[in-house]
């Protein structure tokens, strides 16, 4: 039986005493599903060439190695940039911006997905270029990013002051109401005769956000593009029309504008892997292509793996997951599931849905009105924020993988046990996450290197295990 934690010593069980050879300093850090502990440090550990037996063995090594990593982050949507620009005091929201993305004083969040025009997650509905009923504007004479000048583009700007690392993505959740077969910004589809048009307005979108200080590196063309929305922004989209926009209009315009913007296919669920396979196999679309984008609400992250194997020289990222109300386990648990699951099958990045929500779930505009952000706002005291499950579990990762890093081999044994995923960063630094799925605390070794360490971690816990192999070399 294994002995109840003492959450009071907050070490690390070692039994063996290292020799002068022993090795490598492990630093590290867990957090508790309670959130009663965050991002605690435990005492500092070394790997010894013996160790007690344990119940279970997590080996890493540095000799198997995939992907290489941009970030962590979420999407900065017009609501998120609201209540942090005008809403949650400055003194307050300057507080929240440091913990989310500086590397040193907070957690480095390193990648934003940055919508362009309005989501669910807006206070209204809105293009960058609106016109009455009945009218079009195929020359865009009317296009404007004046709406997202006053709150957004700062607020994004102090977000790449904070860390200019942070890898920015842009994504339409619907084009102009006048360019779609709705002739609005909910439901309906691009029409045949707009696609040159949108194109512009794509590109158009990107040369303003690059004016104001907002370099875009990824663009997808819709945000779920097989969901025909009722209440919020969206637009159906279908693989053989996307791809030939991407082919004959857009990546065409980007080269002309000089944009070194890269598109990635698709955008929406695992559950239809055949999307962005079709698009990628498209010989017009693929130069422009750096990969696919899925989201986690319909299918298996396996899928991840099935694109990864036909075409293993484009990436794959996780793009959007939003935790809520609806969902039965613990936050903390929900989004180590899915980053340790998404890294496992091949993702570059893992990308939640908004940075800020207040405690009423607002601001939206239809579609999801119980979604759970990184941080919540007090709606009856703005200068009240509180930081969720999901924040930590993405900080558990996001504190020490860094940009460049690349992951590496560890033992990982399913959802009744102990689930693992390891990466190396570009300072040669190991960064073990750990998630314990079991009701009580686990008992195990983890082994670097013919090296091996005796440790403990409470129930439902997860944790961050940092090393740097250059002391006894790789």
């Amino acid at each position: 039986m294994i002995p109840p934690f003492d959450r009071r010593a907050l070490v690390l069980l070692f039994v063996a005493a290292p020799s002068p050879l022993s090795g490598q300093t492990v630093r590290s850090s867990f957090t508790t599903a309670d959130l009663n502990h965050t991002m605690e440090e435990r005492a500092s550990v070394q790997f010894s060439s013996s160790s007690p037996a344990a119940p279970v063995t997590i080996t890493v090594t540095n000799k198997d190695r995939y992907q290489t990593m941009e970030g962590f982050g979420a999407a900065m949507t017009e609501g998120s940039a609201w209540l942090l620009h005008d809403r949650i005091p400055a003194d307050v929201s300057k507080s929240v911006m440091d913990r989310l993305f500086s590397p040193h004083q907070g957690i480095g969040l390193s990648f934003v997905r940055l919508p362009i025009g309005a989501t669910d997650l807006s206070r209204s509905h809105y293009s960058y270029d609106d016109v009455p009923s009945g009218e079009q504007d195929p020359d865009l004479c009317h296009f404007s990013t004046a709406r997202d000048e006053a709150y957004v583009f700062p607020v994004m700007r102090e977000a790449l002051k904070i860390n200019p690392q942070l890898t920015i993505m842009a994504t339409p959740w619907s084009a102009p109401a006048w360019m779609k077969t709705s002739g609005s910004m909910t439901g309906g589809g691009l029409r045949e005769d707009s696609m040159a048009a949108f194109s512009k307005y794509l590109v158009r979108s990107l040369e303003d956000f690059k004016k104001n200080g907002i370099p875009v590196k990824y663009l997808s063309i819709q945000n779920e593009p097989l969901h025909e929305t009722k209440d919020f922004p969206g637009a159906l989209i279908l693989a053989d029309q996307q791809k030939r926009l991407i082919g004959q209009y857009l990546g065409p315009g980007l080269r002309k504008a000089k944009l070194s913007t890269q598109v990635l296919a698709y955008d929406h669920n695992w559950d239809h892997p055949e999307y962005p396979l079709e698009v990628l196999s498209d010989l017009a679309a693929a130069p422009y292509l750096a990969g696919s984008a899925l989201h986690c609400y319909g299918g298996d992250p396996s899928a991840q793996s099935a694109i990864h194997e036909r075409f293993p020289d484009k990436g794959v990222w996780m793009t959007e997951c939003s935790g809520g109300t609806w969902q039965k386990e613990n936050p903390l648990s929900v989004t180590a599931h899915l980053v340790i699951d998404t890294t496992r099958n091949w993702a570059k990045a893992v990308v939640l849905w908004g940075i800020v929500l207040d405690s009423d779930h607002n601001p939206h505009a239809g579609g999801c009105g119980t979604c759970r952000a990184l941080v919540t706002m007090d709606s009856k005291q703005p200068g009240s924020v509180s930081y969720t499950g999901d924040f930590y579990a993405l900080a558990q990762a996001s504190k020490y993988v860094h940009p460049g890093a690349v992951r590496i081999g560890s033992t990982s044994l399913g959802r009744e046990s102990l689930e693992s995923v390891a990466f190396q960063n570009s300072d040669g630094s190991i960064a073990l996450l750990l998630l314990n799925n079991q009701k009580t605390d686990a008992d195990f070794n983890i082994v670097w290197n013919w090296r091996s360490l005796h440790t403990s971690l409470p129930a439902e816990a997860l944790a961050t295990y940092v090393w740097q192999p250059n002391q006894l070399g790789r």
